[in-house]
Order: C-alpha cells, then structure tokens, then sequence
C-alpha cells in the first residue's frame, strides 16, 4: 500500500467481504464450523465457497457458519437455506464440491442430489 487510493480499494474489498457475511438475502450459506468440522476441512470448503461467489459476482448470498451440526461422520457439512425451498444439508464437502454447490444449487437451482445428506421440511 503506497497510496491513499490503494488503501480507499482495500477498504472497498474489505465491506464488500464483510456484507457477504452478514444481512438479509434470498440465499443463505452455512458451513458447520465445530471442531470436527475444521478438523474435516470446513475452512478450506468456507474460502472455496466465498471465493466462488466473487468469481461469480454473487452479492445476494450470506455466508455464515455455525458451531457442530452433529453430523460429525459426515463433515465437513454445508447448509444452503434458499427462501422458500426447504434447507439442503450437503455432506463431505470439499473444496471442490462446495464450488460445484455455488454454481449447480445456488446459481442454476439445481440440487447436487448425490451430495444431500439431510433435508428439511
């Protein structure tokens, strides 16, 4: 950082990161981030899923995470709860998957059906 624009962008980056986080949207993300969970890999799977939302140009979406799910044979686990659908609960989620969620369920609105381990009505 030289300048006093460079640090005007890095505080632009840093509150567009921050609303993603937080606020009311149509779509909301939340990675179990207990310790099995981050022991599993969720903090990888929570950067993997922020950095495609940006790639994407997502801004509707809140990311979140929660403490342990009690799905602790099944983590790391991620909870997409879009308005008006009942919640999916995604299991073993990699980084690689949590992309494939962004783009299938979040963006087209499809279901990674084979990933689902618990729904709610």
């Amino acid at each position: 950082m030289k300048t006093l624009e460079d640090l005007k962008k890095i505080r632009e980056q840093t509150l567009q990161a921050m609303k993603v986080r937080e606020g009311e949207h149509n779509c909301k993300v939340v990675v179990a981030m207990g310790t099995c969970g981050i022991a599993s890999g969720a903090r990888e799977v929570m950067a993997a899923i922020l950095d495609e939302l940006e790639k994407n140009s997502v801004t509707d979406v809140t990311v979140t995470q929660s403490g342990c799910k009690g799905l602790c044979d099944r983590e790391p686990t991620v909870d997409v709860i879009k308005s008006g659908e009942a919640p999916i609960t995604y299991g073993f989620v990699t980084p690689e998957k949590a992309r494939t969620i962004v783009t299938g369920h979040i963006i087209n609105g499809q279901i990674q059906g084979e990933w689902v381990v618990a729904t709610q009505e």
